[in-house]
């Protein structure tokens, strides 16, 4: 479920490349890295939050949903029960955001270079 819960993020991101490692069938490691849109330092602190979602922003929106999932909704329940590491940047800046959390609380968060797109570990 988890690796299927990233995997849309990465397509709903408009990803046009996607790798996915997995290490003893997930149990130590389910990685999907893409070359998406990336997500802003503040969407990517507030996609652990639960109920939360950079896809909707007015109340019309929520008759046009195009995409597969929320991504906060999965990352929030991920990061309650895993050690989860977040790597993004968009295009437009010239650095990306690092983000660490472990039973969902932050343990890390700072700019970093990075490739354009996403990578969830």
């Amino acid at each position: 479920s988890a690796l299927k819960e990233l995997l849309e993020n990465a397509i709903d991101a408009g990803a046009t490349q996607i790798q996915v490692l997995v290490k003893d069938a997930g149990k130590q490691l389910i990685q999907v890295i893409d070359n998406g849109k990336g997500m802003s330092s503040t969407d990517a602190r507030m996609s652990f939050e639960r109920h939360a979602t950079s896809k909707i922003r007015t109340s019309q929106d929520l008759f046009a949903i195009r995409t597969f999932g929320f991504r906060g909704e999965a990352l929030a329940s991920i990061a309650a029960v895993a050690q989860v590491e977040l790597k993004t940047r968009q295009a437009n800046s010239e650095l990306g955001t690092l983000i660490q959390i472990e039973g969902s609380e932050v343990k890390k968060q700072e700019p970093a270079a990075l490739p354009v797109g996403t990578s969830v570990s």
